[in-house]
């Protein structure tokens, strides 16, 4: 692959590192707080993807319209802003909310850069090692995070502070390559047109729905685990919790790495049993009671996760480079990733609400999963 890839990864390893480092930071600052109800973890993670979808119709096209190697810099300070009110001990919503802000910014430029750096031969191999360094990142970020964290709120805000920083001053040197002109006309009404032509082609459908089904469920699944490990294998503090989620960030690590091999552009359906694997797996982990056994289930379910996400990544980019733009398209599969997201966060955090126990949850969600594949994957090609 060509060597601006390999900055590209650096710049995006860093920066992921420092998000779910200040995610397991924001979780610890909760879970050491007394008066925090069960329902704040959740709305916690309800502020950071309300950025994703209000902001999804300027994201894209700020990214297309901008060298996106200037919007990740950009992004990376306004990450570092929100990080910085956390240290000043602003509302910690407020704060994170901020995080999502740059969040929101940094993912279009992310993905919408990966067509540009490589073009077609190596998109789906680009997208693996993009995905498989954002998940090493989300491990080491999660664990190291949390136990920083745990040791010191301060000592863990300063360190993704730096972080944010570093990641801005390694993406200076990606190529500052050729935009798009804007489009004229309301910036809302294009938003609209884009939607209604990714809805035609069944490819371009699956991969919105299937964006939307995996991130949903990934969200929903990792507030599932931190009511569930405390109750069921007694884990008790921030980094017992992000120890055992690491297997499941391994699992996807692996499925991203063989997934080139497996599941080539042009036969994106086989992706679907992937996600009919993870269904059945996220049912089975409520029936585990000790460790080892639940770290083996997210292992697997991480893997067939990998399996799932990268094509569908990678055909979207191609679809959006040759139509709206891959920054528009990227920012037009977040928008329905982050509503998914929202809506499923908020249909936890009110089952919470209503104290439905972990067990039951994870037995609904695999069983939601399951059906939702079904769905999504219907009148998609065999091979195109």
């Amino acid at each position: 692959m060509p060597k601006q890839t390999y900055i590209l990864l650096i710049a995006q390893f860093l920066s992921a590192f420092a998000d779910n480092a200040i995610l397991f930071t924001v979780i610890a600052m909760v879970l050491q707080a007394t008066d925090k109800a069960s329902w704040y973890v959740p709305a916690l993670q309800s502020s950071f993807l309300v950025a994703y979808v209000l902001l999804a119709p300027w994201v894209g096209g700020f990214a297309d319209h901008h060298p996106k190697s200037r919007v990740l810099i950009v992004a990376n300070l306004i990450k570092a802003v929100g990080a910085v009110l956390l240290l000043l001990k602003v509302e910690p919503i407020l704060g994170y909310c901020i995080v999502g802000v740059g969040a929101a910014l940094y993912s279009p430029a992310k993905y919408g850069i990966l067509p540009e750096l490589v073009g077609h031969a190596f998109l789906v191999k680009a997208n693996s090692w993009i995905e498989g360094s954002t998940i090493l990142a989300i491990l080491l970020g999660m664990v190291v995070g949390a136990k920083v964290a745990d040791y010191s709120i301060y000592w863990a805000l300063g360190g993704t502070i730096a972080l944010f920083l570093v990641s801005a001053w390694v993406a200076v040197y990606l190529p500052v390559n050729h935009v798009r002109k804007a489009a004229s006309g309301a910036i809302l009404l294009e938003f609209g047109k884009q939607m209604g032509g990714f809805f035609i082609t069944p490819r371009s459908r699956f991969a919105l729905l299937g964006g939307c089904l995996f991130w949903a469920s990934a969200a929903t699944l990792r507030l599932i685990i931190v009511a569930w490990a405390p109750l069921v294998l007694m884990l008790k503090n921030a980094s017992d919790i992000s120890q055992l989620t690491l297997f499941l960030a391994i699992g996807i690590i692996i499925g991203s790495a063989v997934v080139p091999r497996l599941i080539p552009l042009e036969h994106l359906r086989r992706a679907r049993f992937a996600a009919y694997i993870m269904a059945i797996l996220m049912a089975a982990l409520s029936l585990t009671t000790s460790l080892w056994p639940a770290r083996a289930v997210l292992f697997v379910i991480g893997v067939m996760g990998g399996l799932f996400i990268v094509p569908i990544n990678a055909v979207l980019q191609e679809l959006g480079q040759q139509t709206i733009g891959s920054g528009s398209a990227v920012s037009l599969q977040n928008f329905f990733q982050n509503l998914a997201m929202l809506l499923a966060v908020g249909a936890y955090t009110y089952a919470s609400f209503l104290h439905v126990a972990p067990v039951p949850a994870l037995l609904a969600l695999g069983g939601l999963v399951f059906v939702a594949t079904f769905w999504v994957s219907l009148r998609l090609p065999d091979s195109q």
